[in-house]
């Protein structure tokens, strides 16, 4: 299935998924949210992006990992 806004390319990354049409990849984005930075903050820092191709890195992330198999990390 083709991806709208998000590319991999063994030329660009080493194949990591990119928001296409840039070298901004869906992991840079992830990220900036986790460390606290707002969708308004990355858009400044980032002006080659746009909120539909941050919403899709997410959706993006999701369907990734919904297809992975996750362990849970060990508690205490």
């Amino acid at each position: 299935m083709e991806e709208p806004w998000i590319a991999s390319s063994p030329e660009i990354l080493m194949g990591k998924p990119v928001v296409r049409g840039t070298r901004i990849s869906v992991e840079l984005i992830l990220e900036k949210l986790a460390a606290g930075e707002t969708i308004e903050q990355i858009l400044e820092s980032h002006p080659a992006l746009t909120r539909e191709a941050i919403l899709a890195s997410l959706d993006f992330a999701s369907k990734a990992l919904r297809a992975d198999v996750v362990y849970p990390l060990a508690t205490g």
